[in-house]
């Protein structure tokens, strides 16, 4: 006796839930290439992070420039109480410490001519800036230290400025103090108050006071970014440039900024209320700020940058972080790869949505396609987020989506006219893919609007499909 069997993906293929129930499925597996071609941006990000942090290791790293301080020593005996075989003997032993002094007012103009470096197909922005510094100090108030002043050391005053990475120094810097010219040295002292010290040693035996003023100059290079730690009792900072995408952080927003063009200016007033030291005080030679070193700014700004570092505490208050900082960071024009993940982002919704399409046209052309069909479509559209990042290394990322999106639409396209043999139905599809392709790529421009335009496109989307829907008879096609 001769029984017909009918195969399984034919059985599958002639039950709409069946069907749609393989393509979810389908779909799901699909996510596993996704998630591939995420890890492979990551690492082709990660490259670029290592050949940014080799050019800034060889050039300058990011750059903080914080003071200047006076620093003025003073011995303090300690009584040191040993034991040795039941003798009890005491001994006074001699103990620096500092007063420390922030200036009354700080004035700090700086032009900064950022630049590309290139290395390979990867590039890191480096800058040089020009920096004047010019101030007054106060006269120490000894009633709020409990010190009469005679204690102190004044031919051992300094006068102190912290530059995170002496690397990017170009020439040492000029001080001029109360017109006399003095000479920065590197620190060899355990008076270290920032990152890296430069000190100038200031001789007040005659006067017995620090009040005076001061100006300091120098040229600078660094990485990515420039920091300003404020510390006078009122700080103003003023910056410009000719870079087209500087971003301003920290911890005062700018009270003037204009871009235009390739040039930037901004201006910065910020009290001593913004600080976390007092305008002076004694104590060990301490750091007053940690940094986190080494952080993509290019990428963590981009997404909206956000410091991470907790600051901890020093004998006076907490220590200063990035977050206390005016922090000015200079991104690149173009990240292909911020841009390539959050285009991978969307790579599961433009499967489904083609998926469904194809679908539609199943139904409504009346022309069975194969899941392999279905499969093979869907390995096209994953490998068009891995033409999209190597191509977005060498030509940039708009022109490799449109290259992109043009080879994926004419390889399904032209797939879809082989398997109908109908070039109105590949045409009709390519228009389809055309559209997702175009709203992804009008997302990625949006920003701050992507998330409205974004569902009101998904809504429409639905909406489109909802109504053909109500014009395919299923039963019919169960039937059949």
């Amino acid at each position: 006796m001769e029984t017909n069997k009918t195969p399984l993906l034919e059985r599958i293929g002639s039950s709409i839930f069946a069907k749609l129930s393989t393509i979810v499925v389908l779909v799901l597996l699909l996510l596993i290439p996704l998630f591939w071609v995420k890890d492979l941006i990551e690492e082709r990000k990660n490259r670029q992070s290592e050949v940014s942090s080799e050019i800034a290791f060889k050039w300058a790293g990011q750059q903080v420039i914080s003071g200047p301080i006076i620093a003025i020593p003073y011995q303090v005996v300690k009584e040191i109480v040993t034991t040795d075989k039941n003798i009890i003997s005491t001994k006074n032993t001699y103990i620096t410490q500092y007063v420390y002094l922030m200036p009354k007012s700080l004035d700090i103009n700086s032009t900064i001519s950022p630049e590309s470096l290139k290395r390979g197909i990867y590039k890191s922005v480096v800058y040089n800036a020009q920096l004047d510094l010019k101030g007054s100090f106060d006269a120490i108030d000894f009633n709020k230290i409990d010190l009469s002043g005679q204690e102190l050391e004044w031919k051992n005053a300094k006068i102190l400025i912290g530059l995170s990475d002496l690397k990017g120094l170009g020439a040492s810097p000029s001080l001029v103090f109360n017109q006399t010219k003095i000479d920065f040295e590197p620190n060899m002292s355990a008076l270290n108050p920032f990152e890296n010290n430069m000190i100038a040693a200031i001789d007040l035996t005659q006067t017995k006071t620090t009040l005076g003023n001061f100006q300091i100059k120098f040229n600078v290079r660094g990485s990515q970014s420039i920091n300003f730690l404020p510390l006078a009792k009122q700080t103003k900072i003023h910056t410009q440039g000719n870079w087209a995408n500087p971003s301003f952080n920290g911890a005062v927003l700018a009270d003037d900024r204009n871009i235009t063009g390739n040039n930037f200016e901004a201006t910065w007033n910020i009290p001593s209320f913004n600080r976390k030291f007092s305008q002076q005080w004694v104590g060990d030679a301490e750091k007053l700020y940690e940094i986190k070193n080494n952080y993509e700014i290019s990428n963590a700004v981009s997404e909206g940058y956000s410091s991470t570092v907790e600051p901890t505490t020093t004998t006076e208050s907490s220590i200063a972080t990035e977050k206390d900082m005016i922090q000015i960071n200079f991104l690149e024009e173009v990240n292909n790869y911020q841009k390539t993940t959050r285009v991978a982002k969307y790579g599961i919704l433009i499967i489904i949505l083609t998926f469904a399409a194809l679908f539609f046209t199943e139904i409504i052309k009346k022309q069975r396609i194969h899941l392999i069909q279905y499969m093979l479509i869907g390995f096209a559209m994953v490998l068009f987020y891995s033409l999209l990042l190597s191509i977005s290394e060498h030509l940039g990322f708009n022109l490799a989506y449109l290259l992109a999106a043009l080879a994926t639409i004419i390889l399904i396209a032209s797939f879809i006219k082989s398997i109908t043999n109908d070039s109105r139905s590949a045409l009709i599809f390519s228009g389809i893919l055309s559209i997702f392709y175009s709203f992804i790529f009008i997302l990625m421009q949006l920003r701050d609007y992507s998330l409205i335009v974004g569902t009101i496109g998904i809504f429409i989307i639905l909406a489109i499909l909802m109504r053909i829907s109500t014009k395919i008879n299923w039963y019919q096609y169960d039937k059949r």
